[in-house]
């Protein structure tokens, strides 16, 4: 069986790729991996349309978008997860549609907006965790973990101890039977 037609890939596998990549980015570009700071410079791209005093005169837009294009290989990095997602998921036959989970419909029933709109606020709150936290998981995960920096070594266990219990509180201990 081909490799990339697997549905799921060895997490070894994958770890050393990501390892692989950040030797790269690291070595070619002096740079870590990470996506969060994409948004903000996309946020600050579309709002210097409109009003461009605003974002020259704001410290946290001047350290992100003045400095740097919005459009970089960051965002080029952003827009190759989702196409890489969605190219795996079709060559392992494992693409699916599924707007509603099992785990969530048993816990708060079968409704899209509910669901979407639990998406949706759930990621406007990673997005400011990890823009307060001065990365993302990827960022403080995969980059600042292979550099030993203790500032996301910490990140990563409050991530997963918060992760733990956001799931106890949302689905209970009895949400894994749901699954």
């Amino acid at each position: 069986m081909n490799v990339l037609t697997k549905p799921r890939w060895s997490p070894y596998t994958v770890g050393a790729g990501i390892g692989i990549l950040s030797w790269i980015t690291f070595g070619l570009m002096g740079k870590a991996l990470g996506v969060s700071t994409t948004f903000v410079r996309l946020a600050g791209l579309i709002e210097s349309i409109f009003v461009p005093a605003h974002v020259k005169a704001n410290g946290y837009y001047a350290k992100y978008i003045i400095e740097q294009p919005a459009v970089d290989w960051q965002m080029a990095l952003v827009v190759g997860l989702f196409i890489g997602a969605l190219v795996s998921s079709l060559l392992g036959r494992s693409h699916k549609v599924e707007h509603v989970p099992k785990l969530w419909a048993s816990r708060f029933g079968p409704g899209k907006g509910y669901r979407y709109l639990g998406a949706f606020v759930g990621g406007i709150f990673v997005l400011i965790g990890a823009r307060m936290a001065g990365g993302c998981t990827s960022g403080h995960g995969i980059s600042g973990g292979l550099q030993y920096a203790v500032g996301s070594w910490v990140f990563f266990v409050v991530l997963l101890l918060s992760g733990v219990a956001t799931a106890f509180a949302l689905f209970g201990k009895e949400g894994r039977k749901n699954v």
